[in-house]
């Protein structure tokens, strides 16, 4: 309140035109001073002519502060441009000045009047050095006034990096009216640097960075400020910081500045993902390119995590017509309205359910796709454990339905979003996920239309997933709910998976199952204990992490491959094709056919009958666990039938 006082009282009596009289005022009394150095100290000149003088000198002064426009820069934001703006308006005086005074000796306009060359040259370095010297006091003042009157106190910063980012964060943050920032000192690895002061601000190294340090000069944030860091030493860096009792914040690319500059609102908190942070892919753009244009592209799920980020970015290219099929018509609408707001206009967006096998031959019919993209499915493991019907019906019936449409209306090619959880499946999710891979394996087979699979693991900040869970529970005062201590996932940010399933969709000739290279896999527990430094907290005294146990049908590790099976390379280091073991497509296409028929009549029998076609699906921590004893049990007591009868 007090800040927005002091502010509007600025603004309201601090004008242009009173800066202007200050800036002739300081001019005329540069003028007199000049005189005073130029005789000594002493009053060793005409008096009476310093009078007649000075009004031309102030009358010459306005005239150039008028051409220039140096008194219209707001003086609290003062800095190298309204410098410059001085400068010129000096210079121009002085050169008026010598000008009316040569132009008067040759031609006597007024009588007697003459100034002494040395006293314009001592004016002009005068009067430029006290027109910057009152704008920097004024901007001090109110900048003092500012922080006095605020009831924040002033939050100590370190700046990671005393390169260029470095120094332009510095600028960023100390000439930010809001901020109450004060900049304690740099760190940096660079020897020459080391010792020395930049903004008057020391730099250390990397070494001094340590807890009682911290505490000693009351650090409260770190600013990371490295650009073009490789991505493994910019994660270990990274780690490194959030062990410290501090708020640790990140500087963005370059290229995403705005118009080429530093914002104090553009430095952010880290975030989970820049510790994940993977190396940037290197995609063929022209491949995806050539592959979508004037195409007709389908894209089912379109509203969700992965779906809506390849409409996204299908949107770069110069397709023909994006048809976007969702249930969801609140989602929808809302994708529908981001891409409107960029510019896209191409699009279809169709609330529709891919189970409704005479809706979507309706859209088949009418804009005739050339490729499709599958994203829609249920995803979440615990909750499609005991409502298999479901399961079945969206990610096997749907992709079965889709899958026979794209046949049917000559789709050239039909890419299935896939999951690692369909790899070894212990849960129904990832069983019915395997079941669908292997349907349009079986399509494939066949039929001129190009079947082909994409499967990666958990992407960051998609719904439902692990992060914005955890974020969702420090917000609300903790705890983090873990089910194991030793449980590890794979992670790959959405732009990268989606980036991905274009590459793998334009590469492939049809059959394959194309596995993403998705780097190392992340303990859950560390990533959780990360994210509470990341708020600003400590575990376990601020946040603590509860183990509450395996849920239903979950893993403590996920696999890309499935046993029998092995990867033969591409073109692309992050795309590798699954060789898979040889399957007997035409019982396995009649067993699909037979749940997805006994699934319309909700028969207990459907997860018997989903192991029996995926037979390495094993349930684990799951009332469906009695399903694979009771079949264990079968197996036992044929064989030591056999044993009596031999």
């Amino acid at each position: 309140m007090i800040q927005n006082y002091l502010t509007s009282t600025v603004e309201r009596f601090a004008s242009k035109w009173l800066v202007l009289g200050i800036d002739i005022a300081i001019v005329a009394i540069s003028f007199v001073l000049s005189y005073f150095i130029r005789f000594n100290l002493t009053f060793d000149f005409d008096v009476d002519m310093l009078f007649v003088q000075l009004p031309w000198v102030s009358l010459i002064a306005l005239c150039s502060f008028l051409l220039v426009g140096s008194y219209k820069g707001v003086v609290r934001h003062t800095g190298l441009r309204d410098v410059y703006n001085i400068f010129n308006a000096v210079c121009l005086a002085s050169i008026l000045s010598i000008f009316l005074i040569l132009a008067n000796r040759k031609f006597q306009l007024v009588d007697d009047f003459t100034i002494p060359l040395s006293i314009i040259i001592y004016n002009s370095l005068l009067s430029f050095i006290a027109l910057v010297s009152s704008r920097y006091i004024f901007k001090t003042m109110y900048q003092n006034l500012i922080s006095q009157s605020s009831f924040n106190s002033t939050k100590n910063v370190l700046i990671y990096g005393a390169g260029e980012s470095g120094i332009l964060t510095y600028g960023a943050i100390t000439n930010h009216s809001k901020s109450n920032v004060k900049v304690i000192g740099y760190i940096d690895r660079d020897k020459k640097k080391i010792g020395k002061l930049i903004n008057g601000v020391s730099v250390y190294a990397p070494e001094v960075l340590t807890e009682a340090f911290i505490r000693k000069k009351g650090i409260a944030e770190i600013i990371f400020c490295i650009q073009n860091i490789d991505h493994k030493r910019l994660k270990s860096l990274l780690e490194g910081l959030v062990d410290f009792p501090v708020l640790v914040k990140i500087v963005p690319p370059v290229e995403d500045w705005i118009n080429g500059e530093l914002k104090a609102s553009q430095i952010k908190k880290v975030q989970i993902e820049d510790l994940l942070n993977r190396a940037p892919i290197d995609i063929a753009n022209s491949k995806i390119r050539e592959e979508v244009k004037d195409k007709v592209i389908f894209v089912t799920g379109g509203a969700g995590s992965i779906g809506s980020e390849i409409v996204r970015q299908i949107c770069n290219y110069n397709y023909s017509s994006l048809i976007i099929i969702d249930q969801a018509e609140s989602a929808l609408y809302d994708l529908q309205q981001e891409l409107k707001q960029k510019g896209h206009h191409n699009f279809v967006p169709l609330v529709g359910d891919v189970r409704d096998k005479n809706r979507m031959n309706s859209i088949f019919q009418e804009y005739k796709p050339d490729i499709v993209f599958h994203a829609a499915a249920y995803k979440h493991v615990p909750l499609m454990e005991y409502n298999s019907y479901e399961a079945i019906k969206i990610n096997i019936a749907g992709t079965k339905t889709i899958a026979d449409l794209a046949l049917n209306h000559n789709v050239e090619k039909f890419v299935l979003i896939s999951t690692d959880k369909a790899v070894n499946p212990t849960n129904v999710m990832g069983a019915s996920k395997r079941i669908a891979e292997i349907y349009v394996s079986c399509l494939q087979q066949e039929n001129d239309t190009k079947f082909i699979t994409t499967r990666f693991g958990n992407v960051l900040g998609s719904n439902g997933s692990v992060i914005p869970l955890f974020r969702k529970q420090i917000e609300n005062g903790g705890p983090i709910t873990l089910t194991h201590k030793e449980i590890t996932r794979y992670f790959m940010t959405i732009p990268e998976a989606s980036q991905l399933v274009l590459e793998a969709g334009a590469m492939g000739k049809g059959g394959e199952i194309f596995i993403f290279d998705m780097g190392e896999s992340v303990k859950i527990y560390d990533l959780a204990k990360n994210m509470i430094k990341l708020s600003g907290l400590s575990y376990p005294e601020d946040i603590d992490i509860k183990v509450t146990g395996l849920r239903p049908g979950e893993k403590l590790y996920e696999e890309l491959l499935a046993n029998g099976e092995n990867t033969l390379p591409t073109y692309h280091k992050k795309i590798k094709i699954s060789k898979t073991r040889e399957l007997d497509y035409i019982d396995l296409r009649s067993k699909i056919d037979e749940l997805c028929i006994t699934n319309m009549f909700f028969s207990k029998n459907t997860v018997r009958l989903m192991k029996s076609i995926v037979p390495e699906y094993i349930s684990k921590n799951s009332k469906l666990c009695e399903l694979d004893e009771k079949e264990n049990s079968k197996v036992g007591n044929a064989t030591s039938l056999k044993v009596v009868e031999s």
